[in-house]
């Protein structure tokens, strides 16, 4: 949260290339008496979620930032999942991601609302929040395929409408001079992703992040591809395997979007939700294969297990 109420600073202030600044980021960010400070990276449409906690003092910020994400992603998933509220309000990945106070929230009711709405006939409300993710395009790898695959042509139209239209209204609103300093952080994210630290690729909750630490890079991304691409294979082919029901392929493609980005951390996970309830309804309604629900207790809290077993 320090790195948004960084940049939400600079932006009520008047100056919001300045959030993509790492000088003025390191200035304003430890002016609150922290010994470290984060870089912004997000694209600038971020911005309109971040202005609003410059407005307050870190402290505050960081609780409004933890009790409205939270509130808003538990509001979306009950709504699609209305008996399970009790396993909603409690879910480790949610808890992780107040801790944080990352964008695990916001993530989670783009891509939890966005297929729930979808499921329910709501096509351009959900295709509108799939396109917000424009704010962290990378947890949206597999989104258009899933929607082109199963032909939800309104909804895909109402994403790129989302994606541009917000990339639009942030260039009109924070100007020229934002935009292309954004294009700066791409280099502080390339280096990161470079880098050999340990410890960061500790904290990743993938796949690519763990192999990093005992394998060449070469490898470590030929094998995060094929398992990318082998996610992509499971979404297009689940239109078939379910019978075009956009709630069942959403939780998978929810699901797989976990394994096929290479960047993704344990505060990333509160989307997780949805297809753990999709699976706990659908062993209600048929039955629970042998194990089923042991192993459905250990997913549940698997995102307790991300680091630790890191």
């Amino acid at each position: 949260a320090l790195g948004f109420w960084g940049a939400g600073q600079v932006t009520a202030a008047g100056d919001p290339a300045a959030a993509y600044d790492l000088a003025a980021q390191e200035r304003v960010q430890t002016a609150t008496g922290s010994q470290g400070w984060f870089a912004f990276v997000n694209p600038p449409p971020f911005l309109f979620l971040a202005a609003p906690l410059g407005w307050l003092p870190f402290p505050l910020a960081w609780i409004a930032w933890g009790l409205a994400g939270y509130a808003l992603w538990a509001l979306v998933v009950i709504r699609a999942f209305p008996r399970f509220w009790p396993l909603v309000v409690v879910f480790p990945g949610a808890l992780i991601a107040a801790g944080h106070g990352q964008t695990g929230f916001v993530t989670g009711v783009l891509l939890a609302g966005g297929v729930a709405a979808i499921a329910q006939g709501r096509a351009l409300i959900g295709g509108a929040l799939l396109g917000a993710l424009i704010v962290k395009p990378h947890l949206a790898l597999l989104v258009p395929f899933w929607l082109a695959a199963g032909g939800r042509w309104r909804a895909f139209a109402a994403a790129a409408a989302g994606a541009l239209g917000l990339l639009a209204l942030a260039w009109a609103v924070f100007g020229t001079q934002t935009m292309l300093a954004y294009t700066t952080s791409w280099g502080a994210s390339a280096a990161i992703m470079r880098g050999e630290d340990p410890g960061f690729y500790l904290r990743l909750a993938t796949l690519y992040g763990q192999l990093r630490l005992v394998v060449a890079p070469a490898v470590a991304l030929a094998v995060q591809v094929v398992v990318s691409v082998a996610s992509l294979a499971l979404v297009l082919a689940s239109w078939r395997r379910f019978e075009g029901d956009p709630l069942a392929t959403g939780a998978l493609m929810l699901a797989a979007t976990a394994i096929a980005s290479p960047y993704l951390f344990n505060y990333d996970l509160p989307f997780l939700i949805l297809p753990i309830l999709w699976l706990v309804r659908r062993g209600l309604e048929e039955g629970f294969r042998p194990w089923e629900k042991a192993l459905l207790v250990l997913l549940y809290l698997a995102p307790h297990a991300t680091r630790a077993a890191a």
